[in-house]
């Protein structure tokens, strides 16, 4: 499977971001020692079931590396202009690609594992939406103070995640109304309500929706297929919106990153030297 990485945003003035970034690519925003993208593009680079990658929003110049073939893409300004120019790319390099991995640039904890979970477990089906959710449970234990904004179901409290799979012919066919509306809706819980209909809003409101019936009730309105899919990888759903996220990780990474390389020093030292003669 191919992914597409979308990495147009740039914040503004106004933004919580703003102050890391001042004027650049968020994408771009160092964190232990690297852009935040390259941390995503070293998972997709190590992940099994991944073939190319399409990076849309930065160009060749930003210096970002991935061990698969890469494809840059300009920003195309809007978020559905970069998906859909990113699944065009993705169907000239294959014909055949019925399916494709979104991932956002702002979630640089994954791993390939991670990734290969991801795509492995959307594919037992052939739906048209896989889209990952994470309960407040897995999320808080692994990143305490995070403050994600959760959706309360009757059976649990979720967060989405932004690495998820979707079939290419609904962003490459002539129907944009619907995902211009989900795509706008992404930060908004009125749009999001005006999106699944006032008798699914009254029972989510009431907490009587379980995460099956609500993902069904959605599915419905919006006349495609898909998976609601509960996620134990709370990286998965883990971007940075806020500062305080932006400091979590680069403090969780940071100290990932020493952890690595002290395995790698000890492995080095246990390895028999050569005898020089």
């Amino acid at each position: 499977m191919d992914a597409i990485v979308t990495a147009g945003g740039i914040p503004l003035p106004e933004e919580p971001l703003y102050p890391a970034t001042q004027g650049h690519p968020k994408a771009l925003v160092d964190i232990a020692g690297k852009p935040m993208i390259q941390w995503v593009l070293d998972a997709l680079s190590q992940s099994t079931v991944i073939e190319n990658v399409i990076l849309v929003g930065l160009s060749e110049k930003s210096d970002v590396k991935c061990e698969k073939p890469i494809c840059f893409i300009p920003n195309q300004g809007k978020m559905l202009d970069n998906l859909r120019a990113g699944a065009k790319k993705v169907l000239e390099i294959n014909k055949k690609a019925r399916h494709v991995l979104l991932v956002s640039s702002d979630i640089p904890a994954i791993t390939s594992e991670m990734v290969d979970w991801a795509v492995n477990t959307a594919m037992e089906t052939d739906d048209d939406v896989y889209y990952n959710i994470i309960t407040r449970e897995v999320m808080e234990k692994r990143f305490p103070g995070s403050n994600r904004t959760y959706t309360r179901l009757k059976d649990m409290d979720v967060c989405g995640g932004d690495m998820n799979v979707g079939r290419l012919e609904l962003l490459t066919s002539g129907e944009t109304d619907l995902w211009e509306k989900i795509t706008n809706a992404r930060k908004s819980p009125l749009k999001q309500a005006g999106l699944i209909g006032f008798d699914t809003l009254v029972l989510l409101l009431f907490r009587q929706l379980t995460l099956e019936k609500a993902a069904a009730n959605i599915m419905k309105r919006l006349k495609i297929t898909g998976r609601a899919i509960v996620c134990p990888y709370a990286e998965i759903g883990m971007d940075i919106d806020k500062p305080h996220q932006l400091e979590i990780l680069r403090a969780d990474l940071a100290k990932a990153q020493r952890r690595k390389n002290k395995a790698a020093a000890k492995t080095a030292a246990k390895k028999p030297k050569k005898n020089v003669k």
